[in-house]
């Protein structure tokens, strides 16, 4: 049961000094406190997985604490009542306030381990729900049996065992937060919290309350890193920060140990930090849009997620993926995709990636009328047109041979234009021509990678 703090709050000191001595035996980290003074002090100093909470004491009872913290969201994580003078009333009291369980006295310690650990279970359990809900269609693991995903696997499950900040990079809606939760998943911290806090979408009037917590008139909110303590932090859009915060975000890492907005006292903080951009994060390095000493903090190791239409070979396990989780999760009607229809769907360049991919099958889904989804549905709603049709319907074949390789040739660069973004060195290199005769033979057919390279930003 590994390093959560447990804070016991009772007024008699035989009962502290067993608690904290039995706890830490089994590998809690545990303060004490004697009033609701001290209980307040504590939970100001750290915040608590867990609370042990005595009814009667002498300056404020636990059911008059507990309402406190309750009205002003600050249980944070499970209270477990003890009393030796106990009615039914004041256990359904408690219930009712947020209490998780409520154990009479004198304890029996066997009982008192198993609540602890099932409250922590259910805390757990909780926190993760929570994070399934706020992630539609979360991936338990990345989709793929593509080489590039099966190295990327590999290597999260090695740098998973390490506490080493982690930088993904990837284009929008490639599942940057698959890889981060499976790195969480496959590490020594699996069983403590996986939060997920976007840099793009922190109120914009103070920013920093929402990841370093804040003190405001004895009310405490405890902020994305201290929740994320013991586990791992994943920090979305990391290059979209302030320079303000990214000042602060450092020295926290740096000093493991942070001031919250208002407060008064640095609180410890044990937390593994994964960040992620889209953005060309070094480029914004030179720049000055980022600092540098924290982009070295969190690149110790850098990991890249391959946007999709570079792992074409896994369109046919996310399809399946995705028809499975919505036909099971959301009650649609199962359709199949035909084979023209997956062929016309790796002709596809992907922009919007995986995420992309996983909107396209719900709507064809919940638009569909049919049981299989053919390639006519595919061209409307990508504007993808077939790239291979049956020879007789081709047009092609009563032109001059001449001319029908003009057209071939035509087609078949402005596709791979289209491909490469309208780089000529990188399609130079695809279709095995040397570049300056590739320039010519643009010319000649009247293409203008320029025109195509403007199209693709679109």
């Amino acid at each position: 049961m590994s390093g959560q703090q447990i804070l016991v709050v009772d007024d008699e000191p035989d009962i502290r000094i067993l608690l904290k001595e039995i706890l830490e035996d089994e590998g809690f980290a545990v303060t004490v406190a004697e009033n609701a003074a001290q209980a307040r002090e504590a939970r100001r100093l750290r915040r608590p997985d867990l609370v042990l909470l005595d009814i009667w004491m002498p300056d404020t009872d636990g059911i008059t604490l507990l309402k406190e913290w309750s009205e002003t969201r600050q249980l944070g994580g499970p209270v477990i009542m003890m009393s030796g003078h106990g009615t039914v009333e004041t256990a359904v009291e408690a219930t009712r306030l947020g209490a998780y369980d409520f154990i009479e006295k004198p304890l029996s310690i066997a009982k008192l381990l198993l609540t602890i650990q099932r409250a922590l279970e259910s805390a757990n359990l909780q926190r993760e729900y929570s994070g399934l809900r706020r992630s539609a269609a979360n991936v338990a693991e990345p989709v793929g049996r593509s080489h590039r995903m099966e190295q990327l696997r590999a290597n999260c499950r090695r740098l998973a065992q390490h506490k080493t900040s982690i930088l993904l990079t990837g284009e929008s809606g490639v599942g940057k937060e698959v890889i981060a939760r499976y790195l969480h998943q496959h590490g020594p911290r699996a069983s403590r919290p996986f939060i997920s806090v976007s840099i793009a979408g922190l109120a914009r009037e103070n920013p920093e309350s929402e990841l370093f917590g804040s003190e405001e008139g004895g009310r405490i909110n405890y902020g994305s890193l201290e929740q994320a303590s013991g586990g791992t932090l994943f920090v979305k859009d990391v290059a979209d920060m302030d320079l303000s915060t990214q000042a602060r975000l450092l020295g926290a890492l740096e000093q493991q140990s942070m001031l919250r907005v208002g407060g008064r006292d640095a609180t410890s903080i044990d937390v593994r930090i994964i960040a992620a951009t889209k953005r060309d994060i070094a480029a914004d390095v030179a720049a000055g849009r980022f600092r540098d000493d924290l982009y070295y903090h969190l690149n110790v190791v850098p990991l890249q997620v391959p946007p999709l239409r570079d792992r074409l070979e896994d369109l046919n396990d996310l399809l399946i993926y995705y028809l499975d989780h919505f036909v099971l999760n959301e009650g649609l009607p199962r359709r199949e995709f035909s084979v023209a229809s997956k062929n016309r769907l790796r002709d596809y360049r992907w922009p919007g990636n995986v995420r992309e991919l996983k909107n396209l099958v719900q709507r064809l889904l919940i638009l569909g009328t049919t049981d299989t989804i053919e390639a006519t549905e595919i061209s409307a709603a990508t504007g993808v047109r077939a790239q291979r049709e049956d020879a007789s319907s081709q047009p092609e074949f009563e032109l001059p041979l001449r001319e029908a390789r003009e057209r071939f040739e035509r087609a078949y660069l402005q596709y791979q234009l289209q491909i490469y973004d309208g780089s000529v060195s990188k399609v130079a290199e695809r279709v095995g021509i040397e570049r300056t005769h590739l320039y010519r033979k643009l010319r000649s057919l009247g293409i203008d990678p320029k025109q195509i390279k403007e199209a693709t930003k679109e």
